[in-house]
């Protein structure tokens, strides 16, 4: 059962590394011959490569990486994809490939390429709604004609994914409702399967920390026993709401004058310390601090909960934050907002946190009135909602489903 993999996204980056191969070396232990095909930048690939090649070879999984190209704008896009679509042949030829999973817009391309080509089946797997979140994201303006052809063509190819693949992976419930609910797919059957980003809850689990050495790193980050900290994991900048979650982390001092502000991010601080003092917050209560994927855990581990805000636009009905799943994993209540994929849901039906929706200063303190009660939610609890929702067995499970089905076709 020879499946090819195609990711746009390194395994050499943390987002390969999160979101790819656990759920890959999970399929390839249900018996699937995976050939991974990814683009990889060569700075990370450098760095990366060995240790990456040993784990992937230890699963019995194929890589076949190739360099991805930043520069010139456009032109090197245009190569990635040519590189692409020409190796993910020649994968197909020499291992006799019967499927396809492609990961997100880029991937499917070659995918679709691929299909036309050998008539192998394709599994669109979507990532949320790519294309719109070019556009509310600021990375494509409408106001410039390259982008707007560039909207217009990929907005024409997602059609074609949807359409010509034999079964599709949306993230969230939301993404799949508002599909089914587009006029231009009427009168064709697709067969969406409901996938969230799930974590390594072996990974993130409170179980795993060891209190000495979460007091050793308290001390590195000059936390006293008293400090009350509000943690923030992720990057900075694009979807996620800095000014935002400084103003509710400014209300809160007004609570907690012990809080402090632990972001976990490679952001540089320069992108967060300006914006808190604009907002009269002393930078000296705000740590910033990147880690390893392997070193969050007893990040968070210092944290009386964390918060998250990301823009409520019209793409993020189809996100799923993977970090959601890895905080609550650690047994750490969340804020976050509405308007995001399933939160509203989810935050109903499982144990979680608390959301917020107008981002108001009278909203914010609704929520800090009940921080202590939020903070004492049971640690059990709360990681038992991440074991329900966004266990990755679960989400292997789902995978070697639909790889079965399409297989066996």
């Amino acid at each position: 059962m020879n499946v090819l993999y195609i990711s746009y996204d390194g395994m050499t980056d943390p987002l390969g590394q999160s979101q790819v191969i656990p759920y890959l070396i999970g399929l390839s232990k249900r018996g699937f011959r995976i050939t991974l095909l990814s683009c990889e930048k060569k700075a990370n690939y450098n760095l990366h490569k060995e240790h990456i090649n040993i784990m992937l070879s230890q699963n019995k999984i194929d890589w076949a990486p190739i360099t991805f190209y930043s520069s010139p704008k456009f032109i090197s896009s245009y190569l990635n994809v040519k590189n692409l679509k020409k190796k993910a042949l020649e994968i197909c030829d020499a291992r006799g490939i019967k499927l396809i999973h492609a990961r997100s817009y880029i991937a499917a391309q070659a995918a679709l390429h691929a299909q036309s080509k050998l008539k192998v089946k394709f599994l669109f797997d979507m990532r949320g709604f790519w294309v719109d979140e070019r556009i509310d994201g600021n990375i494509w303006q409408k106001s410039n004609l390259i982008h707007r052809l560039l909207f217009s063509m990929y907005k024409k190819l997602e059609l074609e994914y949807l359409k010509n693949s034999d079964a599709i992976v949306s993230l969230t419930e939301t993404g799949k409702d508002e599909i089914l609910s587009w006029d231009s797919l009427n009168g064709n059957e697709l067969n969406i399967t409901v996938i969230p980003c799930c974590a390594d809850l072996d990974l993130f689990s409170y179980e795993n920390i060891e209190e000495d050495k979460a007091q050793e790193l308290r001390e590195e980050l000059n936390l006293s026993k008293d400090d009350f900290v509000m943690s923030y994991l992720g990057s900075i900048g694009t979807w996620y709401m800095i000014e935002e979650m400084l103003q509710f982390y400014k209300i809160l001092l007004q609570a907690k004058p012990n809080a402090k502000f632990l972001v976990i991010s490679d952001a540089s601080p320069n992108s967060i310390y300006p914006v808190a003092v604009s907002k009269g917050i002393d930078p000296n209560n705000i740590i910033v601090k990147s880690a390893q994927r392997k070193e969050v855990p007893l990040l968070l581990s210092t944290s009386s909960f964390s918060l998250f805000f990301i823009k409520p636009l019209y793409s993020k009905k189809g996100s799923s934050a993977t970090k959601l799943a890895e905080i609550l994993g650690m047994g750490i209540p969340v804020v976050a907002n509405t308007n995001i994929g399933d939160q509203e849901l989810l935050f109903k039906k499982y144990t979680m946190g608390k959301l917020v929706d107008k981002f108001t200063n009278d909203e914010f303190s609704q929520v800090i009135k009940d921080i202590d009660k939020l903070t004492s939610t049971s640690p059990v609890d709360l990681r038992k909602s991440a074991l329900a929702y966004y266990n990755l067995n679960d989400g292997v499970e789902k995978y070697a489903t639909i790889y079965n089905r399409l297989l066996n076709d």
